[in-house]
């Protein structure tokens, strides 16, 4: 009796972990991998040109760390980025060379000082005779990350965007000095002081730009895959200053992204709405929603590019005089 249950527990196993390790081998699974190692094998400019876009979203935007773990990890062409506010912050990082391990590890450091601290009095002094705060800690930090590169300098092409406080204009960064177009991107209007930068003074772009999609088509994207981090704002009960300030951006930020993500190729949306801006206990959680996300939507987004490269994949069985 216990050798036959200890066959049957066996067996048991065993069919779990063939199931679990069984390939997809199914015609269309074969013939999307067979077209996606076609693709990738391609140099660039012999297909399409990939953008991969960050939304803005304050400490929710950390789930891109994990879309961009997803991306890396299947081979995923990106060949240029673009990014607001936190968005800018990751994907400079990512551009200057920074690995998804390091991302990972800064992302989960992250703290925000959310000005609970400020009784009726503070505040009201705050509001009437306090300067507004300088972000120049970011700067810094962007500088030590970077080097002090230039937009010139990062392996791959980024682009940035900030909002000029006296034009109201999308400031598009994509030359010159990487830290203080970063800086300015997430410059938070009404805490942090307007950075003044080329006869401009600048704050986080998410107010105008949400979701840059536009700014990675100045850069030659041909094929734009965004990574969008809203928030439910139905559903949040700001309790300080900046998190009310952060929900009226990100209010605008999402009347903005229903235009935005039809311009994009293909958008992925971790389920990051319910996070607070000064929740930096649930960045890993962030981080793992963006993985999840990425890996539900992986071959989706793979048939998306095959089927927008078809010209390009078709011409390798066109003889030569035909594909010209």
């Amino acid at each position: 009796m216990r050798r036959r249950a200890a066959l049957l527990l066996a067996l048991l196993l065993g069919t779990a972990v063939s199931l679990k390790a069984a390939p997809d081998l199914s015609d269309d699974a074969i013939l999307r991998d067979s077209l996606w190692k076609q693709l990738v094998s391609k140099p660039k400019g012999e297909r399409p040109t990939v953008g991969v876009v960050l939304s803005a979203g304050s400490l929710r935007a950390t789930a891109h760390i994990g879309v961009l773990s997803v991306l890396v990890d299947a081979g995923f062409p990106i060949d240029l980025m673009a990014g607001t506010s936190m968005g800018a912050v990751i994907g400079s990082l990512f551009a200057a060379g920074d690995s998804i391990s390091r991302l990972r590890d800064m992302a989960t450091h992250v703290r925000v000082n959310t000005g609970n601290n400020l009784n009726a009095f503070t505040f009201l002094r705050y509001i009437l005779f306090s300067k507004l705060l300088s972000s120049a800690r970011a700067a810094k930090f962007i500088n030590q990350e970077v080097g002090g590169r230039t937009f010139e300098q990062l392996k791959i092409p980024f682009a940035c965007v900030a909002m000029d406080l006296y034009s109201g204009e999308a400031i598009v960064f994509r030359e010159g000095p990487l830290a203080p177009a970063v800086r300015a991107s997430m410059n938070l209007p009404g805490i942090f002081q307007p950075v003044e930068y080329r006869q401009r003074y600048l704050v986080d772009g998410g107010v105008v730009d949400y979701i840059p999609i536009d700014a990675a088509r100045l850069l030659g994207a041909d094929w734009v895959l965004a990574s969008v981090t809203e928030t439910d704002y139905t559903q949040s009960k700001p309790r300080s200053v900046i998190e009310s300030l952060e929900q009226v951006i990100d209010i605008r930020g999402s009347l903005l992204s229903r235009e935005e993500k039809r311009a994009a190729n293909f958008v992925i949306e971790p389920p990051v709405g319910g996070i607070g801006m000064a929740e930096s206990d649930r960045i890993p959680e962030a981080i793992k929603k963006g993985t999840i996300a990425a890996d539900r939507a992986l071959n989706p987004a793979m048939e998306s590019l095959i089927l927008f490269s078809m010209p390009s994949l078709a011409s390798d069985y066109l003889p030569k005089e035909a594909s010209r």
